[in-house]
Parts: structure tokens; sequence; C-alpha cells
């Protein structure tokens, strides 16, 4: 299962007027389930404690006004019209920005990055390789490639804006769905509804998280429609309260009624912005979920939908309270009170389920950027399970998944009500909106290579906005802002304790590699017995030869006849072509059947199964053979250098005109390939093996004997299988370190690395075939 999306990325940006707005449609259900609903808890938030709803309606109509120019500024201005065009090969998100700061800067957190990496399709590099325009951005280039503190204070940044994310994903269900079902107070009296609304919330969100392994691609047909219902059933009833109640609502929508009130409320209105924030929840699911859809498609569908509806629903229910002062005690001023009774227990049940859907988003959304972060060295690596063969990013995270779910059920039973779920949320997502804008800034200049005004006064318009919600949304730390705050921290620490950790393990590795001249002074052999088989040895070097190679040598009584060094890495893009897969080269002389192979995958790449990782890596060495064949080196070269000899070559499936491997049970293979085509079999054994293998070479160019012995002698090893030799490292301090090392070390990182999955997990490797050896790392 290799989902290669590189190849539908470029199709969508060729897309006909129908796929778009087929692409609108469906981006309803997985990028608008939670600023659709917004409008549950708005006004309620709002009017909840720092300002009262009084004959004059200044309080109603500034909120109102807050309300437009605040939806319309920061989703529309700022995202649909500017961020939106700041994707990284069609990938959006925060990790997205940082990847693209990353390589126009050649900066990088992944320590085992190449010149290779730099040739990838998606890497952009005929962009990269040019200077920025102005001189300041040639300056912030250079600073930025030069300091390490900046460096990591721009990962950290990253970081920050993630943990929050992963933060919204825990509060975003909780608040959605304890609003939806709010509505039930309407319907019974208060001393009754207090003992149902949290035990049905709760019972909602047990099941929404219970589903998550199934996937979303079994409803997932759903979501939109449920979406589209919701924003028409919203705006219809605003659209009805409008016309009803007070007609000339509209002249709210002026700014003047924005300084009316402040002038009336002063403190408690600056301090209520927390509430009005809230209107803008789930904005940044536009640019995070744009990998799955099309800037354009996420356009049509904000701007002819998505913003009417809101703008209509907000301003029927600012209509309805113009008209109704006193409301009863027992209600709250809220969504459901503006709408018409007999359409109240209708309502109710389309709220809820777009409630589910807005969730059910934000968590599949979670479960997306953790897996970047654990792609990119900043997350320890959990098990991830695709939930779809079809639909790129359905992924599911069970560790993750349970942890959600106990959070988020932890905050909705201790806060038991919006206000402070509100809060929580509100900074939060005006956190994130932040990092956006601050990452955006240095795009602006160092990918956009636009002018340093122009940045500046991005940065300055945006961030007075978002920086008034923040420092509004902090007033109210001790009232469920704390949450979010608490639950980054927590995040960020494992986040950089254990990117801490890989780094100094890599550091370790590149320090203690064994010399080639060790390998030379072995021979072919290797001073031991060579038995038939490929032995994968699994490491996280790109070059040279790992410490633990030494140590399966001098204990080991036999090794494979074919050796690999394996490792499978990440580079800062979205995606990695399938004929950019692998790079593959010799260590050593060719005689000694020695093999580095690096496997690179995106951050967004699915890796793929076992058996067909594995029938991919021997074709990709065969057709090295091959092509090595094609232009032979000469026979003086240096063998020491020869190790940093890399070939790009593809995926079986992406060189057709290349050998091609088969595998057959029977005994006797009749089947003749086409007229350009040669086959190279196994010889027959007296021990017949359960499968016989097949290199089917092209014929033209003609390959040479020595390469025909080598792939003779891979051939055979393949048939009698394969073997994954890993190797567990237990790091520590080393003496002399500092207290803090030795803790971050010894028990942090150690920590994490004991309850999170080997590097190797992504290949499900066979435990039958699998040979662990361990060894202690002073670093």
């Amino acid at each position: 299962m290799d989902l290669e999306t590189g190849v539908y990325q470029n199709y969508v940006k060729k897309e006909s007027w129908r796929t778009v707005l087929t692409l609108a449609y469906q981006s309803l259900g997985v990028v608008y389930g939670d600023l659709s609903t917004s409008p549950l808890y708005v006004y309620k938030n709002t009017f909840e404690e720092d300002i009262r709803h009084s004959e004059t309606n200044e309080e109603i109509f500034g909120v109102l006004s807050f309300v437009f120019w605040t939806l319309t500024l920061v989703p529309l201005l700022k995202y649909v019209f500017i961020v939106l065009r700041a994707d990284d090969n069609g990938e959006g998100g925060t990790f997205a920005l940082y990847s693209l700061l990353c390589r126009h800067a050649r900066v990088n957190s992944l320590p085992n990055c190449q010149l290779a990496d730099e040739e990838l399709f998606e890497y952009k590099k005929e962009s990269i390789g040019l200077a920025p325009k102005s001189s300041f951005g040639s300056s912030v280039k250079s600073t930025l490639e030069k300091h390490r503190v900046l460096q990591r204070f721009l990962l950290v940044l990253a970081l920050i804006g993630t943990c929050m994310v992963i933060g919204d994903g825990i509060l975003t269900p909780a608040i959605s769905v304890f609003s939806a079902v709010s509505g039930l107070e309407l319907s019974m009296s208060k001393e009754h509804h207090k003992y149902v609304e949290v035990p049905v919330t709760c019972i909602i969100l047990i099941g929404l998280f219970a589903l998550q392994h199934y996937g979303t691609h079994r409803v997932g047909f759903l979501f939109a429609p449920v979406v589209l219902l919701w924003l028409l059933c919203i705006s219809a009833i605003g659209l009805y309260n409008i016309i009803h109640w007070n007609p000339h609502v509209y002249q709210a929508l002026s700014p003047y009624y924005m300084y009316k009130f402040f002038r009336k409320t002063q403190r408690g209105g600056w301090m209520s912005l927390g509430g009005i924030l809230l209107c803008i929840t789930g904005s940044e699911a536009m640019f995070a979920d744009l990998g799955h859809f099309s800037q354009l498609s996420i356009k049509i569908a904000f701007t002819s939908l998505v913003y009417p509806s809101l703008i209509l629903a907000y301003m029927g229910q600012a209509a309805y309270l113009s008209r109704h002062h006193t409301i009863d005690s027992d209600f709250q001023i809220g969504f459901y009170v503006s709408v018409p009774e007999k359409l109240r227990w209708p309502v109710l049940v389309i709220a809820i389920l777009a409630a589910v859907v807005g969730s059910q988003a934000i968590i599949t959304g979670t479960f997306s950027i953790i897996k970047q972060c654990s792609s990119l060295g900043c997350f320890p690596k959990v098990k991830i399970v695709h939930t779809s063969s079809k639909i790129h990013g359905q992924i599911y995270i069970p560790e993750i998944n349970w942890l959600l779910m106990v959070l988020c059920l932890a905050v909705t039973i201790g806060f038991r009500d919006t206000r402070r779920l509100g809060n929580a949320s509100g900074l939060a997502v005006i956190t994130v909106m932040l990092v956006t804008t601050c990452l955006m800034s240095l795009v602006i200049v160092l990918c956009w290579q636009k002018s340093v005004f122009l940045a500046i006064a991005f940065v300055f318009f945006f961030g007075t906005i978002e920086a008034l919600y923040f420092t509004a949304s902090l007033t109210k730390f001790l009232e469920g802002a704390w949450v979010p705050v608490a639950l980054a921290f927590i995040f960020l620490i494992i986040m950089c304790v254990w990117h801490y950790g890989t780094l100094k393990k890599y550091e370790f590795d590149v320090q203690n590699k064994v010399s080639i001249n060790w390998l030379l002074s072995l021979g072919p052999s290797l001073g031991i017995v060579r038995v038939r088989g490929i032995g994968l040895i699994h490491t996280e070097l790109v070059s040279g030869i790992p410490a633990i190679f030494s140590h399966f040598v001098t204990n080991l009584p036999a090794f494979h006849q074919v050796l690999v060094f394996l490792c499978i890495k990440s580079v800062p893009v979205p995606h990695v072509k399938p004929e950019e897969r692998f790079l593959v080269g010799h260590i050593g002389p060719r005689e000694y059947r020695l093999y580095r192979c690096i496997v690179r995958y995106g951050y967004r790449d699915v890796h793929k199964d076992d058996m067909e990782f594995e029938n991919d890596l021997v074709c990709s060495i065969a057709e090295f053979i091959r092509s090595g064949s094609i232009s032979p080196a000469h026979v003086d070269e240096d063998p020491l250098k020869e190790e940093d000899k890399m070939t790009v070559i593809g995926t079986c499936s992406s060189h057709t005109e290349g050998i091609q491997m088969s595998e057959d049970d029977a005994d006797n293979i009749e089947t003749a390939g086409p007229s350009e085509l040669k086959e190279i079999r196994s010889p027959p054994h007296v021990m017949k093996p359960r499968k016989r293998v097949r290199f089917i070479v092209p014929k033209s160019p003609e390959v040479n004997t020595g390469a025909r012995e080598e792939l003779q002698e891979l051939m055979e090893a393949r048939e009698a299988g394969i073997a994954y030799i890993l190797g567990h490292s237990y790091v520590k301090a080393k003496q002399g370190s500092s207290l803090i090392k030795k803790i971050v070390i010894n028990y942090g990182y150690e920590f994490l690395r004991r309850n999170s999955r080997p590097p190797t997990y992504a290949l499900s490797v066979p435990h039958a075939s699998t040979l662990e050896v361990g060894m202690i790392y002073h670093v």
C-alpha cells in the first residue's frame, strides 16, 4: 500500500470546473465542520460573564460588528487570499510552512540530510537556488544559516503551533458536542438538565473516539451533506430572524459599533473578546487540510457558502436578541433561544451531527500532524494504521486516539460548561494563528522574495488583531485557558526531549562509524562464513559503516552472502515521487556484495507494507547493478570514494523499462518474457525453495558478465530469504555531563524510547526473520 499523491496533486492543478466544484462540496465535511458549528457557542460565551445584554443593544450590535469583521479579516482575507498561497507542493499547515522555510534557508532539523535530497522534484530547486531579491532577505537567510540558536527557535516556534493544534484536538470535540447537546435545556427543567447534559456529551464523545479505528472513508460520504444541511439550516433561521425581528440589523456591521461597544463596556468588553474569538475556531483547518483538496475548491466553498451562511446566522441571532432583553433566567443567551420552537428538535439533531463531523475532522487532523512530527524526528514513533487504501491521509493512531479521548472526557467532566471550555479553546486557536502569522512573515521574505515592508505590514496588521484577542484570552488563564498551555507544555517537552535525544544518538553514530579501511582489511568474505540470503542491517547513517556492524562481525559465526545497509529517512518535502524513492550504492568493492540503500519518504507519504517493500528494495538493487554495468567504473577507481556515489532508483512500478522481478510457486516455469526482455533464472537446487525468483532484464543495452554474476547471486539470496538485523541502542549520558542532560537522556529520552515503536516498525518486520543486538551509547 503506497499511496503516491504527488501525481494526484499535479492532476488537481489541471482539474476541470466539475472537479473543482466536487472538491469544494467534499471540503465542507472535512474542512468546515468546526468553523460552521461556532454559532452554537459564540454569543453564549461572550455574554456569559463580562458584559450584559441591555435595552440599548449597544453590546449585541458591537459583538455582531466584531464577529463580522473578524470573520472577514482573518479567515477570508488572511487565510483564503494570502496564507493558502504558501503551500508546500500542495500541502498546508504549520509544518508545511516550517518545511518551506527550511529548504529556502537551507536549515534542517533532520541530521541525515544529503545534497541528493535537493535534487528531488518537490524540493523546487529552481526557486530555492536563487538568492532573495532584497538585501534584507539575503541577510535574514544568511543569519538563519549561521546561527544554530535561531534555527532552534524556529523549530520551537513551529512545535508550539503544533502542540496547540493537538490541544485544540482535545478541546474542540468537547466544546462542539457539549454546545450542541446544551439545546436540551430548552426542553426540560434546569434540575434535570444538569444531570443529562454531561452524560450525553460523554457518551457521544466515547462513541466518536471508539469508531476511529474504522476510518472515516465508510461514513465520509455523509460528512459533506451533514455540514451542508447545517449551513443551510442556520442561514435560513438567520434570514428568518432578520426579516421577522429586526431588518435593520445590517447597520451593526459598521465598525462604528465596535467603537460604541468599547466606549460603553470598556474593560469588560475587552475581556469578552475571548468569547468573540471563537467565531474563527477552525479557520486554520482551511490551510492544514489543503493537501486533500485544492486552493480553488477551498476558496469557492468558503466564499460562496460558508462565509455568507455564518454571517446570516450571527446576524439572525443578533436580530432576535435585539428584540428580547428579558430572557427567562433558566435560559442563557445562546443559539437555541433564537431557533423557532417548532424547529428546535430537528435543529438539535442536525447540530449534534454537525458537531460530530467537526470533531471528526480535528481528530483526523491531529493524527496527521503527529505523523508529520514523527516523520521529522520530533515525536516518538507510534503505531500508524492506514484505514483506507484509496484515500490518502486517512490514518488512525491507537495510542493517541485513546489519550485524546481520556483528556477530552476529563475537560468535559471537569469544566461542565461552555464558558471555561471556550476560554481554553480560544487560547489554543489564537496561539496557532499567531505562529502562522510569524512564519508567514518569513515566507514572504525568503520564499516569495517580496519586500520586507510587505512582511512587516502583514505582521503588523494581522498580528495586532490576533494579539488583541490573545491578550483577552490570557485574562481567562485561571478560568480554563490554562488547559491548552499545560497540554502544549507537556507535548512540547516530549517533542524537544525526543528530538534532542535523536540528534545526540545520530551524532554518536557519525562519530563512531567504522572506517572503510577496516572493512577492506577483512577481505570479500569479511573474515566470516557467508551463507545464502539477504541481510538487511537497519541504520540511521546515510554514509559510512555503523559501529554496530563491527559488533555483528565479531560476535556472529556467519553472515549473509548479500548485505544491505538500509536507511529509511524522511526528507523535508511532503511527498517523494516513486521514481526517486531509492538511493543505492556499493560499500567497498563489488565482490564484497555490500550495498547501501537509502529509502526516502516525505513527511506526508505512506510507507509500504513489508512484502511490497522487500520486492521494491531487491528490484532497486538489481536495477542499480544493471545501470552500473552500462557505464562501468574505471578499474583503478578508489574504493574509498565508491560508497559516496549513490544512484537514484525508482520503485518497480516507476521504471517499467528496467529490471522486473517475478516470483512463482510453480516448479516448472514455462512463461517466456517479451521479445525485448531476457530472463535470468536461479539454478535448480536439491531442496527446492518455496518460491522461484526471476529477474527479467531488458536485452538492450547488454549486461556485462560481472553484472550478470552479481544479479545471479542477488537472485539466489532473495530466494533463500531476507533477514532483518536490528541494533537496539540504549542511550546514556556520558560521565561529566550536566545534571539536566543526564535527566533528559537517562530518564526522559530513555522512557520515551522504551514506550515507543522501534524505527523499523513501519516495515512490519516479521519476528521469525529478525536478529536483534543491543548496544549502549554514551552521548
